[in-house]
């Protein structure tokens, strides 16, 4: 967990609401040692890996077991009008379960069965509270996996809530593709479904797409299912070292312009190499980095692996290093894994500040090299990852939690690098959502048009603003 940063500029608006003292009572008599109102539990529930500080806790904290908690824990904050916020493991990097308006949180974490795998249909449906690896190792032996990965552990529903995506998106998608229908306690109380296993439908508004990627803000997701995909017959992953970043940048646009349909392509830059060397005793060369991954049949996957180390030669790629077991691929895959972990530790006592866009991939060169210069003329240490297949990248701006101007200098490159974003045709969120820390941009990104008509349909569907209130957009 980063240690909180206390810098004025990234503290979100907070206007606590009333919390009825018959409204506890009632919450307490209904859930009995499921709710609690101790402060290191409301703490614990009150805090994620976002930038945000000084934000006070909720004042209680239900653990719900089934839909029916949920469906009754939200009557009873409806009837008070008490906000209610969903949380799963807390790996949230943008304030989205902070309580900024008060309320309860509902802990979805005991809400962790998979319900029905449906192998032939390549589908199973989950209670939110279901993590990444959790589910890849309970259908482990249909010989399919969930293709989705965040980095961390994230749950079902917090994955969903936030239409995540991660480093096998560029083949897999991202969860707006693999989310196929919901079970949702609406701000009523209501349980309404949504979608359906069949891979298609023509039936009315899509309340699918419109529940995924709503930050708890519209409901609570109590069932989630979602697509699967076979086990590759063959895997191979390699690295390969690049002179330059553009050199790797254009190694990948070309990859992916050729129909190259590469399952992985992550880019580190030297200085995050540096880092990963220092931190894991690994001698990779300190040079920009990519690490791909093919799936496939064995020819398919051989086919693929020399077609891009072929792309690489012509961009001065160097040092190709292929790995076809799972402990050699673990071994290449360490250095991106340890990203994060080695950069903080370059730097004792700092926090990372992460940054997330995406761009059209023919775009992302530009985008990515300006961004490099901005930040290297700064003087603020950095390290850099990108899921570079679909365009998406993080800044990790490393600052003295104690130092206001460092936190200043992030916050100010974050916002040249979402404005950069937005020019090239690009979004300020690829993966991490709006929670508190971008409303700004999505108004600048959508227009004022589009967040009235978010409003509108956020006024219609929780009328009286319990759901999550204060993030997305303001009311």
């Amino acid at each position: 967990m980063n240690a909180p940063t206390p810098a004025a500029h990234l503290a979100p608006e907070v206007a606590q609401r009333a919390v009825p003292e018959a409204f506890l009572t009632a919450l307490k008599a209904r859930f009995g040692d499921n709710c609690s109102t101790a402060l290191v539990i409301r703490e614990q529930h009150g805090r994620d890996e976002s930038a945000f500080t000084h934000v006070p806790p909720p004042a209680a904290v239900v653990f719900a077991e089934n839909t029916q908690d949920v469906a009754d824990a939200v009557k009873l904050c409806a009837e008070h009008k008490v906000p209610v916020i969903p949380f799963g493991v807390g790996s949230s990097l943008e304030g989205h379960l902070l309580a900024v308006q008060g309320g309860i949180s509902i802990d979805l974490t005991r809400m962790n069965k998979v319900l029905s795998i449906n192998a032939e249909d390549l589908t199973v449906t989950v209670q939110p509270g279901v993590t990444r690896k959790q589910l890849n190792e309970e259908i482990k032996s249909t010989g399919l996996f969930f293709p989705i990965d965040p980095g961390a552990d994230a749950t079902i529903g917090g994955m969903s809530a936030t239409r995540a995506s991660g480093t096998n998106a560029v083949r897999y998608g991202t969860m707006r593709e693999n989310v196929l229908a919901l079970e949702v306690v609406t701000s009523s109380g209501e349980i309404i479904r949504t979608g359906t296993r069949a891979k298609k439908s023509s039936a009315g508004y899509d309340l699918t797409r419109l529940m995924v990627g709503s930050e708890g803000t519209l409901g609570v997701m109590t069932e989630i299912t979602v697509r699967l995909y076979p086990l590759p017959e063959a895997i191979s992953a390699a690295i390969c070292s690049f002179p330059s970043i553009e050199a790797a940048v254009r190694t990948v646009i070309q990859t992916i312009q050729l129909g190259v349909p590469i399952a992985r392509v992550e880019l580190i830059d030297h200085n995050t190499v540096r880092m990963v060397n220092a931190y894991a005793k690994l001698g990779l060369r300190e040079e920009a980095l990519l690490l791909m991954e093919f799936h496939g049949s064995p020819a398919g996957v051989k086919e693929q692996a020399e077609t891009v180390q072929e792309i690489a030669s012509e961009f001065g790629g160097n040092a190709f290093e292929w790995a076809t077991t799972p402990e050699e691929r673990t071994r290449l895959w360490t250095a991106r894994h340890n990203a994060y972990f080695a950069a903080v530790q370059s730097r004792p006592g700092c926090r990372a500040i992460s940054t997330d866009t995406c761009v059209p991939i023919s775009r992302l060169a530009d985008c990515l090299l300006d961004s490099i210069t901005e930040t290297d003329a700064s003087g603020l240490p950095y390290f850099l990852v990108g899921h570079v297949g679909d365009g998406n990248f993080h800044f990790g701006y490393l600052i003295d939690p104690n130092n206001p101007e460092e936190c200043a200098t992030a916050e100010a490159l974050n916002q040249q690098l979402v404005s950069r974003a937005l020019r090239l045709g690009g979004t300020c969120t690829g993966e991490h959502g709006i929670g508190l820390h971008k409303m700004d941009f999505l108004r600048t990104e959508t227009g004022e048009g589009a967040v009235d008509m978010m409003r509108t349909i956020k006024r219609a569907l929780d009328p009286h603003n319990i759901m999550n209130p204060g993030k997305i957009f303001s009311m």
